[in-house]
């Protein structure tokens, strides 16, 4: 009776927190109101844009639904056949109702031909592999979306369509067109469509059951393969639906389909109905869309937009109370797999032919450190030199989601941080630049450590919002000389000699001293990794309960694994504006961050080996002419990597280790310890004469007869 006093108290705590939460909340709003007063027509487009977002968010949860991965091709699933039919009606002049017809049926073609070309062949792989797939999958439909228009010879970016119908309807300072009342219109009747899917038909039915119980669903003779091309169909179609309403009432989006914010905005309305609630995922992302555009109708710069949501967003994941169900932790334990190179035994790795292949690649590797110096130009050296640095930023990224299992779409906020602060140092106060880094490091553990307060409740997907968000914001808002003037934008950035004695500020030397830096790194992550710090973290990614009943504090063992991750990112900003003599916010966009979590993932987050690897892969392939084949050879490279390499290219390295250790192994002389020695009590074993031939008795003859010898004694007696 007294537990259930105590849990019925806590109850209701809880209920008092949340109605209290509730309230402010309320007052909060009718305040807002007040204060920015929201014109009705604006409040109408606000929601007819609010439900463009839900649109997105859905498409997001029935995918996540059914094969547990956040698909960043979402949006642009809509943008070939938009790009289509934008260009059928806009400049083939063909009527606006067959243009939506049209595109509906190619993006719903176009889906389950995602679904049966690409992702049935990531099944098997981990959630962590099929995201950055996504991502390569969405840089191959962002080309297709911009080579399509140019058939007509022309670009359909910010292209607007023709009115469907000719209503206009003045309220007050806003004109609603004819497109506005459309989409009022459609946008609904699709999620009710959808809703009616789901619950009334038997494909809808058996889509929900493969979504809870996959493995059941087959048991029970559920197509699952077959279901799954039909969500991706469906989501291609919302998606389309979206993005052929946006373009009648804004235009053709310029680029990908949807920006990253609007990527951010229904990741969150996603994680805001726990990835399932469609219902919840559905009226968050009105409401997200309707806040989006009330921020921007009254905000004095749209850079503030971003970092407003993102607090609102962020207090309503932290408001929600955390789940334990198997569910949600099979989800989350889903994307925590890294490869983890698994050491020599000590005997194997004193070996000779070992010892050689070891200190061979050594040697290999450092005469091609020292000889890139000599053989590239200047111009190449400098991107020799970007190379190193984000070498040290996948670092910093394999600790974070390689050890802790932490999801971070926004690590080039850290970085951001470090360089910013590093540059202040050097210019402001002229420190050295070895200080500024040390100091840039401080910096960068601390943001991470701000960001890293909510994975106390946060994880999986739901840490991914808000790391994407704190990059959206460090960007936008934070480290922007707009509203702050600390931040050194647009200054020279000089590199005094370190301790006024070395002088770094040519190209080979500062590669030098970069390269030396690296190597500390190197040094200090393996000497962390195989302390008991490095364990701990790696522990509770593999499996956090079981942590715990080893007496291992998690918040500690996160935070740690934060602000280690967030040092080495600072380290890296450092050198990236020092090696620029600059500090620029361009380079530290969400699509930087981006492009470093696709690089880790295709090198490997299990090894320094894997993640240098991928460094050197991703920037090598930004060096083409063109952005249609950067983003033609990066989609196609990723996508070719994770399904022919799912660990990485740097798993190929560690198995070409393993052929060396293995035959190395073989050639081994047989010595005396490779026999297991007699034991102890074992009678002393001697050859004895029988009939002039030498004969060995084991010890089983001298303890018992064998079977064979009892058999023939009985007979003998008969």
């Amino acid at each position: 009776m007294g537990m259930i006093d105590r849990s019925g108290g806590s109850e209701l705590r809880r209920r008092v927190v949340i109605g209290a939460v509730g309230a402010l909340v309320v007052i909060a709003l009718v305040v807002a109101f007040r204060t920015w007063y929201l014109p009705w027509g604006a409040a109408i487009r606000g929601l007819v844009l609010g439900m463009l977002t839900a649109l997105l968010a859905l498409g997001l949860a029935l995918v996540y639904r059914a094969n547990r991965v956040l698909n960043f091709a979402q949006a642009d699933l809509g943008s070939v056949p938009t790009s289509f039919v934008v260009a059928l009606v806009v400049f083939s002049h063909w009527p606006y109702p067959l243009g939506f017809v049209i595109g509906l049926v190619i993006a719903i073609v176009l889906g389950a031909l995602v679904e049966l070309i690409f992702v049935r062949r990531f099944k098997n792989s981990s959630r962590l592999v099929l995201t950055v797939a996504t991502l390569g999958i969405t840089q191959l439909l962002a080309v297709l979306g911009i080579l399509v228009p140019r058939w007509w010879g022309r670009n359909a970016a910010s292209e607007r369509l023709p009115q469907a119908i000719s209503w206009k309807l003045d309220i007050g300072v806003v004109r609603l067109l004819g497109n506005d009342f459309v989409a009022l219109a459609v946008a609904p009747i699709a999620m009710v469509l959808v809703a009616v899917f789901l619950n009334r038909t038997r494909t809808g039915v058996a889509v929900r059951a493969s979504a809870e119980r996959g493995d059941r669903a087959n048991m029970l003779g559920i197509p699952v393969a077959r279901l799954s091309t039909v969500v991706w169909a469906l989501a291609a179609a919302l998606s389309f639906i979206a993005l052929y309403l946006r373009a009648g009432i804004l235009g053709v989006p310029i680029g990908s389909a949807f920006d990253v914010t609007n990527q951010l905005f229904a990741m969150a309305a996603l994680v805001i109905g726990r990835l399932q609630n469609l219902k919840t995922i559905a009226i968050a992302g009105i409401c997200i869309g309707f806040l989006d555009y009330w921020v921007t109708w009254h905000a004095s710069s749209p850079l503030l937009v971003v970092p407003m949501v993102s607090v609102a967003v962020l207090a309503a994941l932290l408001l929600q109370r955390r789940s334990h169900s198997r569910r949600d932790t099979d989800a989350t334990s889903s994307w925590r797999g890294a490869e983890e190179i698994r050491p020599l035994d000590a005997e194997t790795a004193r070996l000779p032919l070992v010892r050689l292949a070891r200190w061979g690649s050594a040697v290999l590797v450092v005469a091609a450190v020292i000889a890139v110096p000599m053989v590239l130009r200047v111009d190449r050296l400098i991107q020799a030199n970007e190379v190193v640095v984000f070498c040290v930023i996948g670092i910093s990224l394999m600790i974070l989601t390689g050890w802790a299992g932490q999801i971070s779409l926004g690590q080039m906020g850290f970085v951001a941080v470090g360089g910013a602060v590093s540059a202040l140092c050097t210019s402001r106060w002229h420190v050295d630049l070895t200080l500024a880094l040390l100091i840039g490091a401080v910096a960068g553990a601390l943001s991470a450590l701000l960001v890293g307060l909510p994975a106390l409740r946060l994880q999986g997907l739901y840490l991914a919002v808000t790391t994407l968000a704190f990059g959206l914001s460090v960007t936008s808002w934070l480290l922007n000389d707009r509203f702050f003037g600390w931040p050194p934008i647009g200054k020279r950035l000089k590199v005094a000699p370190l301790f006024g004695r070395l002088d770094i500020d040519t190209p080979t030397r500062f590669y030098a001293y970069s390269i030396v830096i690296l190597v500390i790194v190197i040094l200090l992550v393996r000497g962390v990794r195989r302390s008991r710090t490095g364990r701990v973290i790696v522990a509770m990614r593999e499996n956090e309960r079981a942590a715990q009943s080893f007496s291992i504090a998690p918040v500690r063992a996160k935070l740690t694994a934060f602000m280690l991750s967030g040092a080495v990112a600072g380290v890296a900003g450092g050198l990236l504006s020092h090696m620029n003599h600059s500090f620029n916010l361009s380079q530290y966009g969400a699509r930087d961050s981006f492009g470093v979590f696709t690089s880790a993932i295709i090198g490997g987050l299990g090894s320094v080996t894997g993640v240098i690897t991928g460094a050197i892969f991703s920037r090598a392939t930004l060096r083409l002419p063109s952005l249609e084949w950067r983003l033609l050879s990066t989609s196609i490279g990723v996508l070719l990597i994770l399904l022919v390499l799912p660990g990485g290219l740097g798993s190929q390295i560690t198995k070409l280790r393993d052929l060396i250790a293995d035959a190395a192994r073989k050639r081994r002389p047989l010595a005396r310890a490779d026999f297991p020695p007699a034991p102890a009590d074992a009678p002393v074993v001697a050859p004895v004469s029988v009939h002039g031939a030498n004969v060995v008795i084991e010890p089983s003859d001298l303890i018992e007869p064998s079977v064979a010898s009892i058999a023939d004694s009985s007979a003998s007696h008969a």
